[in-house]
């Protein structure tokens, strides 16, 4: 089971970057996370009413849902959104694979979990590796003013995914359902946006064509509602350590898809940088003793 929510989530957060594409021109950013998470937030909320799952959530606990909702549901989509209009999405993808780091550092400082070498030798393989996938992107960028700018957006971005994973962590220790604080917490996350827009002045408008409709229905229903479902199973089930590793095969997906259907060339670079991926994936959940030995052998 966790195999396929593993699976799942790697797919769809892999291919969601089509969609977002789609969402940004005519409609504010602001207005579509707004969409997209009021969307998501009413299905998941439907949907669990009617199978009567939905897990009544103490008022004691709202403040740490609402702490997620800033967190996974609004300020970091915010942060990313607005990255991606300085910045080329490649180098976006590259900074979100930091949050396989991200997690080990706030898990160290909140827990006081201490990865194994194993995990931290295999995280270090899967960011080069993504590195040298987007290294000719990256280089490309010219490091003017609005570059600096988005990549601070994206790092914030990341960190805010991070810190949400933790607090993730926090309310399914309390036995709070991960489905119902996802409903909770997207509706929550469409109110942050929203007054967001407001103090901005921002006008709400709508987009009726086929691709904004498509894609958004796509970023709420897949997106959001199964794939954060999924993704936080995976989160309560392996750490949030492991768990960000599935960052680091987000922008895969978004590359094979990329030589598919825009003839994407994969380099000499690129190429070594998918096998440091593999093999940093390998290293992460193989738990296999000769494996251990080869990890005690390079431990600093």
């Amino acid at each position: 089971m966790i195999g396929l929510c593993y699976a799942l989530t790697v797919l769809i957060w892999g291919t969601t970057w089509i969609a977002i594409k789609n969402q940004l021109g005519v409609v504010p950013i602001e207005a579509s996370i707004a969409y997209r998470f009021a969307l998501a937030g009413a299905i998941l909320f439907a949907g669990l009413t009617i199978a009567k799952r939905l897990q009544p959530i103490p008022l004691r606990h709202h403040p740490y849902v609402f702490l997620q909702s800033i967190c996974l549901f609004s300020c970091n989509f915010l942060c990313f959104y607005i990255a991606e209009t300085l910045v080329p999405s490649g180098i976006v993808s590259v900074i979100f694979s930091a949050a396989t780091i991200f997690n080990l550092a706030n898990g160290m400082v909140a827990f006081g979990q201490r990865p194994s070498a194993r995990i931290l030798l295999g995280a270090a393989f899967g960011v080069a590796g993504i590195v040298c996938l987007f290294w000719n992107e990256a280089a490309a960028a010219a490091f003017d003013r609005n570059v600096v700018i988005g990549v601070m957006l994206a790092l914030l971005g990341t960190w805010f995914f991070s810190v949400g994973n933790l607090v993730s962590v926090r309310n399914r220790k309390h036995g709070l359902s991960v489905t119902s604080v996802n409903a909770y917490g997207m509706l929550y996350g469409a109110g942050i946006v929203s007054a967001f827009a407001a103090i901005r002045g921002v006008e709400f408008t709508f987009d009726p064509s086929a691709s904004y409709v498509g894609s958004l229905l796509y970023l709420a229903i897949f997106g959001s509602v199964i794939g954060f479902t999924t993704y936080l199973t995976v989160v309560n089930r392996l750490g949030a350590a492991k768990a960000a590793y599935m960052t680091v095969l987000f922008p895969i997906v978004a590359l094979t898809i990329s030589m598919f259907f825009e003839n994407y060339q994969l380099g000499p670079l690129a190429a070594l940088g998918l096998c440091a991926v593999l093999v940093g994936n390998v290293l992460v959940f193989s738990p296999t003793p000769r494996l251990a030995v080869f990890v005690r052998r390079f431990r600093l």
